[in-house]
């Protein structure tokens, strides 16, 4: 899983080490979540790979085991 997960994106792997992408912004000198109507390209791309990386992982899971990781908030905790 980890080579399938390398060589479909390297930004695949350091999200799931990592966890997911959130873009933010400083304002007043606080760090907020930016609006997604406010991301660039590559946010978008960053921030959708935790949705890839759910979708691989769920797909090569039996039942069993889909249930057990089906109420994980990020692919990190799957």
């Amino acid at each position: 899983m980890k080579i399938f997960m390398h060589s479909t994106d390297k930004g695949i792997w350091e999200t799931i080490e990592n966890g997911p992408f959130i873009p933010q912004v400083k304002r007043d000198d606080v760090l907020i979540d930016k609006p997604s109507s406010e991301w660039t390209e590559d946010e978008s791309k960053k921030a959708k790979f935790d949705w890839i990386i759910k979708n691989i992982i769920t797909s090569a899971l039996s039942c069993d085991e889909f249930f057990k990781v089906s109420q994980c908030n990020s692919a990190k905790e799957m």
